[in-house]
């Protein structure tokens, strides 16, 4: 079920609803058929400045050569605006929204490559999506079956976040220790209960889950506090430390209680 865009508006601040509306204008010349908004933006757990502002774009032509140079235009005439770093989209077509390995044209990290809409973000927009512009995403994009969301969620925790809890060099950012954490709460309730959840309700979650306290307190404080400080060299080797070896056998727990 799709939520109107006032439904959120107490989520966003001015600067926010500026870029969209600024995004929203420059794309009315690629004619979108819809505009739709996920992740923390779509599920109520934005935070400014923060967090990204995750959108697909559906667009009715075929992405041709000449249609990417457009795209990379708009989003070049974006450059000065405030917060337009966070921005990412993905442009899909009717005709390629089904199947969630192929690969669609996506601006992120001010860049231009392509990526798949995965089977998590697919459900997310058919559970919490925001509709900015255009038809919801019922009328566009496949459902995502159970088995699919799970599937890609043991393999996601399986083969890419156990893998890099062995790269030491990951967990002295905080970047890495706050997605590892939350993202493994949140493949938890997935594959419990089928559902998905928010970072927040992620960390609120992870002590019953077994995870560090003190490194849990120290995402949420930098994330939903705004008390954060440069951690010392003695926190930052702990909390990796603390992080690790937490991750590693949760992570193998999880995928072996689900194969």
């Amino acid at each position: 079920m799709t939520r109107s865009t006032g439904t959120i508006q107490s989520a966003r601040s001015d600067a926010t609803d500026r870029l969209l509306d600024r995004f929203l204008a420059e794309l009315r010349d690629l004619a979108p058929v819809a505009v739709w908004a996920h992740g923390s933006l779509g599920g109520g757990d934005y935070q400014e400045g923060r967090s990204d502002l995750d959108l697909i774009a559906v667009l009715d032509d075929p992405i041709t050569a000449r249609r990417v140079w457009r795209v990379a235009r708009l989003h070049a005439r974006l450059r000065g605006e405030p917060l337009v770093d966070k921005l990412h989209c993905t442009y899909l077509t009717p005709g390629r929204a089904a199947g969630a390995e192929r690969r669609h044209l996506t601006w992120a990290h001010e860049e231009l490559f392509k990526r798949p809409v995965t089977p998590v973000t697919r459900r997310e927009l058919h559970t919490f999506g925001v509709v900015l512009h255009g038809e919801p995403p019922k009328g566009l994009l496949p459902p995502v079956l159970d088995h699919e969301l799970t599937e890609f969620v043991v393999r996601d925790q399986r083969d890419f976040w156990r893998r890099e809890v062995d790269r030491a060099s990951n967990w002295t950012q905080d970047i890495w220790v706050d997605l590892a954490l939350v993202t493994y709460a949140r493949a938890s309730v997935t594959l419990r209960d089928g559902r998905l959840i928010t970072k927040k309700e992620a960390l609120d979650l992870l002590p019953g889950l077994g995870a560090p306290v003190e490194v849990v307190e120290d995402v949420r404080r930098r994330r939903y506090d705004g008390r954060g400080t440069a951690p010392s060299e003695e926190w930052t080797a702990r909390r990796a430390e603390l992080t690790t070896a937490y991750l590693g056998p949760a992570i193998d727990a999880l995928v072996r209680d689900c194969t």
